[in-house]
């Protein structure tokens, strides 16, 4: 009984975060740019470079709660939100077809090294190699090595050298910190703590802090459009994170209680 509760109470645990999940309304972003996201969508299953850099990533070495999933999600939104925040800056639609097609790829290699410590520093090189034999220009690989040095939340900041790449680099930070809202609880937790063997009184001794740390994420937001949009997605999170809290609260007590 012991041994199998962990299993069980987190699988009940994530139905139930399923379950909020789509009970809550499209978020916004989603709803009011929907062409966009499917042109970034379409862009990573269609567009050469993006195809060769894909084929050439070795899924097994990525985190498993940060794998092939969790990329493709950035970079949908990374390309997404260049097109969004674009024109605000300045930038002509060549520029900005362009530079989407950057914030996308940066998207792809922004977690190659994350089971590594100072995984977005090595994850930078690593990806400027990648990009270097698939033939993309240094101009572009430089924003993409610096995008992924910057995509850490309150960590040091790179501050890119022109528009463009603080452009790509603010894109890709703002579609990472969209997965702090529903797919932290509805996917990576259980991926994590299933991957770390984590007991449900661990979790939930951490649960709160972790919280207010998620809650914390508002404020980073670095696009326009990040900062209108992405709170809406971590205050998605933090409802069904709460529901979750009280659930795990609840088998515990009643656990204690036998």
């Amino acid at each position: 009984m012991m041994g199998t509760m962990p299993h069980h109470l987190y699988e009940r645990l994530q139905m139930i975060a399923l379950e909020t999940a789509r009970e809550l309304p499209l978020p916004a972003l989603y709803a009011e740019h929907a062409s966009l996201i499917r042109g970034a969508d379409e862009r990573l299953r269609t567009h050469e470079l993006v195809r060769s850099i894909r084929a050439s990533m070795d899924e097994s070495a990525l985190e498993c709660a940060h794998g092939m999933c969790h990329c493709e999600a950035v970079a949908r939104d990374a390309g997404a939100l260049v097109a969004i925040e674009g024109p605000a800056r300045g930038l002509g639609a060549g520029d900005i077809s362009a530079l989407s097609l950057t914030a996308s790829i940066a998207g792809l290699l922004h977690d190659i090294k994350r089971r590594e410590q100072n995984h977005a520093l090595l994850g930078s090189i690593e990806a400027e190699k990648i990009l270097s034999a698939a033939g993309m220009d240094s101009c572009h690989r430089g924003y993409v090595a610096t995008a992924i040095r910057n995509h850490e939340a309150f960590k040091e900041f790179h501050d890119p050298d022109d528009k463009a790449g603080r452009l790509v680099s603010d894109a890709l930070y703002d579609a990472d910190k969209l997965r702090w809202g529903p797919e932290n609880f509805t996917t990576t937790l259980w991926l994590m703590v299933e991957a770390n063997s984590t007991s449900p009184e661990s979790l939930h001794r951490s649960f709160r802090e972790k919280m207010k740390g998620i809650e914390r994420i508002k404020e980073t937001f670095r696009t326009a459009a990040g900062r209108r949009y992405g709170p809406e997605f971590i205050d998605q999170g933090i409802h069904i994170g709460n529901i979750i809290y009280q659930e795990l609260s609840t088998a515990l007590d009643r656990r204690a209680a036998t």
